[in-house]
């Protein structure tokens, strides 16, 4: 065997930092690294850790284990500040790799002891309303500078200038958390930018979450109302002196030249602002014991947009389109002008009436405004606000170019890590329109919109969308971090707040799908990167969520009465009155029970609870669901498409005979609702698994592929380059949904591309952490080619199928570490794979069009999709109806019914429309069949 390549992409916990990891919150960080390639039949057998510190022996660790994701720190912990260069090396049978590339860690301030700054916070200056401070403090510096550490955080979001150079490319640091339980500093290497002599450090502050609106309900100043900085520059010198310039009562407060600042309304910059002379600052008695290290990367810009296109609305309003729905700001470059000129740009995701269409931003203003000192050219943005946009409105400058703007697109900075195409322009499209959702609401927080007066997290939409997202990013520190908020706000009777960080206050959170967030969050994340100790973590939290679910449902186990979301902004809902779905809450709420409690179950097995109280919780709410919302025959409670797709994914219907005539009405539900989507939040994500599960994958696909409204590519077909909070957030005639919730930038309902990835395409995990992949591609005649590839804690791996001359081709890598358990179409036994590349040619299932019997029954005749959408098409043009789910829905009853009646009992045609024309083109297709 030849000697394995040498480890690459050294981690240390789940950040993903290029270069050294600097103020890494754990002095014991856990190791994780890829091998590029190897023979193939390698196996690690070992690995050996070798840890150099500043002034103290090299040592090696040796262990023999297969395992190279997330393994134990092998020394004893770093100490606050102490760094260490870390190389890591392979064993397989006998053969060792080359040592990896030196990966450099360093621990961030692990104790609040550690802190000799304290909080400081304008005395004289910086009230609500006024200008945005800057609080500064200076120190001398010895020659012979070797290195120099800046540790800050703020109550409120600042921006760090050391000797005039902006520090980090963070933006709205320190991020936004539970505040009041977690606060979260960052560490910045500034060894260029300090000097000898000296050395000035300023903060500017903005109110960010800390102090600006924040919630619908008008609230401002939820956390406090004074900002405040805490920062504490360490630089060592040669002599191993350390010289601290730490916050206190002799640093300076000045105002700045932005006058207003404001998540929800904007920023007001005014140049020609002359501030006071600078003031003393009052120092503050802050709790440092609630100081955290970051988890996962900050926000950061992580593209710029050029203006595509400028025009003059007809209100004579200058418009320019990004092309892109995103979440920034605009970085404008004026020249000339005179003092005092004003320059206002206004955001918004859509037009309407060929105007900017304000009415979904509610009460935020999104309107950033710039008074100008005088001539000369001028870069304006607004760095302590964000806006969701595409299409901006300026005023004041005379002869705008698209060439003097861009948008500045912000998010958390996550690592890209999957990828889905496919031979279908409109599927693409969506799944690029699913990426740029996630990435405009993952913000610090995944918030449920960018641009209105909210932008909140809310449990609902993460807890439906997580798997998605961990496909699509590296989201592990993120979510890491939000779930220790979560568990942190958690109420004393387990209750999970409807948004974290919670701004919202109620007394008693407890809503199903919503609070769900607190179980099935850490277990896909858990399921999708093998983090069992993140799983172990959060247990206590998970099980506090069941046993108050539990509370709730009572002796009978089934959880009813009470407020409840429910499915969610269900198509089927008046636009003014959401709630009011076709799915009964009392059955998604039990359902809820069930499914976290045998997660729960589950995650308390693994981490070594032996006790199987969940695992008989769980199925004895199975039996009460069972016996109280589902009938022997298979019907269950509503008789919705979401309270189907539940009781079948989720093993709530005991018997076979249930199961398979619940998947047989939800496929006729699916028909008759003319492949239109029919579910809300809740239902959304299940749909198509449940109907491929119940051997329907046409219908599958061809629910995923309607371009009729409401559908998933509804919105694609009208220039949507986002997923929309409602499928039909815009309306057909281009106006916008008259409910008072609409926006065009929600990633919940983009949650079936999980299922994209891993049906259609076929990638999935097997087991914790991808160390083994399920390869199940899912070919349709709709679709000639799908490929998807994920970056897995063990490397790249990918699957590519393509349907051609007869043939239909699989292609599959698996990373070094992993396994992959193929499926191919026809055959009945999975092939085992090693790592490696490896392909396969079989019959295409799909290489002969689908005949329709001779017998045919309308059903058979919907499913038969040529012929179907053949006489759609005749009968819109005959004027007897106006789309194919009109038609669709009279055909309920008659299913059954042979297909040559189907115009006879359809009924209800448009009596001025040409019906014989209809039934002329019916008895046409039947002939040919």
């Amino acid at each position: 065997m030849q000697r394995p390549a040498a480890p690459v992409l050294v981690r240390f916990e789940h950040r993903t930092d290029e270069g050294p990891v600097l103020g890494l919150g754990t002095g014991s960080p856990r190791l994780s690294w890829q091998v590029p390639a190897a023979d193939p039949d390698y196996t690690q057998s070992g690995y050996e850790i070798e840890i150099t510190r500043p002034g103290v022996p090299q040592t090696k660790h040796a262990i023999s284990s297969a395992d190279q994701v997330l393994v134990p720190w092998p020394s004893h912990p770093l100490g606050s500040r102490e760094s260490a260069q870390v190389r890591i090396r392979v064993r397989g049978g006998d053969e060792w790799s080359d040592w990896s590339d030196p990966a450099v860690v360093e621990a961030g301030l692990l104790s609040p002891g550690d802190w000799t700054a304290r909080f400081v916070t304008p005395r004289e200056i910086g009230a609500i309303g006024s200008p945005a401070p800057i609080v500064g403090g200076s120190i001398d510096l010895p020659d012979d500078i070797v290195q120099a550490r800046l540790y800050a955080t703020a109550h409120g979001v600042y921006v760090p200038e050391l000797n005039g150079h902006r520090v980090g490319d963070e933006h709205l640091a320190p991020g936004w958390t539970a505040y009041q339980h977690r606060l979260r500093y960052q560490t910045h290497d500034v060894t260029d930018f300090v000097r000898p002599g000296a050395n000035q450090l300023d903060f500017l502050l903005g109110n960010g979450w800390y102090r600006g609106r924040l919630g619908f309900h008008g609230q401002r100043a939820v956390y406090g109302d004074r900002l405040a900085v805490l920062a504490q520059l360490e630089v060592t010198t040669a002599d191993g002196t350390v010289h601290t310039l730490a916050t206190d009562g002799s640093w300076t407060a000045r105002e700045s030249q932005i006058v207003a600042d404001d998540l929800y309304d904007g920023q007001r910059v005014d140049l020609t602002h002359q501030p006071a002379p600078a003031t003393g600052v009052e120092v503050l008695d802050a709790d440092l014991t609630l100081l955290v290290a970051p988890d996962g990367p900050p926000v950061r810009v992580v593209e710029v947009v050029p203006a595509l296109k400028i025009w003059t609305s007809p209100a004579g309003k200058t418009l320019v389109d990004f092309g892109q729905n995103l979440v920034g700001h605009v970085r404008l470059t004026v020249r000339g002008g005179s003092a005092g000129d004003e320059i206002v740009v206004r955001h918004a995701e859509v037009l309407e009436n060929d105007e900017l269409g304000v009415r979904p931003l509610r009460t935020a203003k999104a309107t950033d405004s710039f008074v100008l000192a005088g001539p000369g050219e001028t870069v304006l943005e607004a760095e302590l606000t964000f806006h969701g946009f595409r299409y901006a409105e300026v005023t004041g400058v005379p002869d705008l170019a698209a060439g003097d703007l861009e948008a500045v697109v912000i998010s958390s900075d996550l690592r890209r890590t999957g990828w889905f195409e496919s031979s279908d322009q409109l599927l693409d499209r969506f799944h690029e329109n699913v990426v740029w959702g996630m990435r405009g609401n993952f913000v610090d927080v995944p918030t449920d919109c960018p641009q209105r007066d909210e932008r909140l997290g809310w449990t609902g939409d993460i807890q439906v969308f997580s798997p998605t997202a961990t496909f699509l990013f590296d989201s592990a520190g993120f979510l890491d971090s939000w779930l220790a908020d979560l568990a942190a706000e958690q109420q004393k009777d387990g209750s999970v707040p409807f948004v974290i960080p919670d701004v919202l206050r109620d007394a008693s959170p407890s809503t199903a799908a919503w609070g769900d967030a607190a179980v099935v969050v850490p277990w896909v994340l858990y399921q999708r990167t093998g983090d069992l100790d993140l799983l172990a973590r959060q247990l206590p939290s998970m099980r506090a969520w069941v046993d108050r679910m539990t509370d709730l449902a009572g002796d009978d186990l089934l959880w009813t009465g009470g407020f409840q979301f429910g499915d969610w902004l269900d198509p089927a809902a008046p636009p003014d009155n959401p709630f009011r779905a076709k799915a009964d809450p009392d059955v998604l709420a039990t359902a809820h029970l069930a499914r976290s409690a045998q997660i729960v179950a589950e995650a308390s097995e693994l981490t070594g609870d032996s006790s199987k109280e969940y695992a008989d919780l769980a199925a004895r709410v199975r039996a009460a669901f069972a016996a109280e919302y589902a009938t022997e025959g298979g019907r269950v409670l509503s008789d919705a498409p979401t309270t189907y797709a539940m009781a079948l994914q989720w093993a709530l219907l005991p018997t076979e005979a249930q199961r398979r005539r619940a998947g047989l009405r939800l496929a006729d539900l699916v028909r008759t609702a003319g492949f239109r989507i029919s579910t809300g939040f809740v239902g959304t994500p299940l749909m198509a698994d449940a109907l491929t599960d119940v051997g329907e994958p046409d219908l599958a696909y061809r629910l995923l592929l309607q371009t009729g409204c409401p559908s998933w590519l509804y919105a694609v077909t009208m220039g949507a380059t986002t997923i929309w909070e409602r499928y039909d957030s815009m309306l057909p005639d281009g106006s916008i949904n008259p409910g008072e919730m609409t926006s065009f930038n929600h990633y919940a309902l983009g949650a079936v591309a999980d299922w994209m990835h891993r049906r259609v395409a076929g990638l999935a995990p097997g087991s914790a952490g991808y160390s083994s992949i399920v390869v199940h591609p899912l070919p349709a005649s709709q679709l000639t080619r799908a490929a998807a590839r994920h970056l897995t804690p063990y490397g790249e791996a990918r699957v590519a199928w393509e349907r051609n001359g007869g043939s239909f081709h699989l292609a599959v890598t698996v990373p070094v570490g992993s396994t992959a358990t193929v499926h191919l179409p026809g055959s009945s036994e999975p092939i085992e794979v090693r790592h490696g590349d490896h392909e396969w040619t079989v019959d295409d299932p799909y290489a002969e069009p689908a005949a329709l019997p001779a017998d045919a029954t309308i059903r058979q005749f919907i499913d038969h999709e040529a012929s179907w959408n053949a006489l759609i098409e005749t009968a819109v043009e005959a004027g007897v109806i106006t789309d194919d789910a009109q038609l669709a829905g009279r055909l309920e009853r008659y299913l059954d019914a042979p297909a040559t009646t189907l115009v006879q009992v359809a009924g209800g045609w448009h009596a001025s429309g040409d019906i014989d024309a209809v039934q002329t083109r019916l008895d046409s297709l039947l002939a040919t069949q």
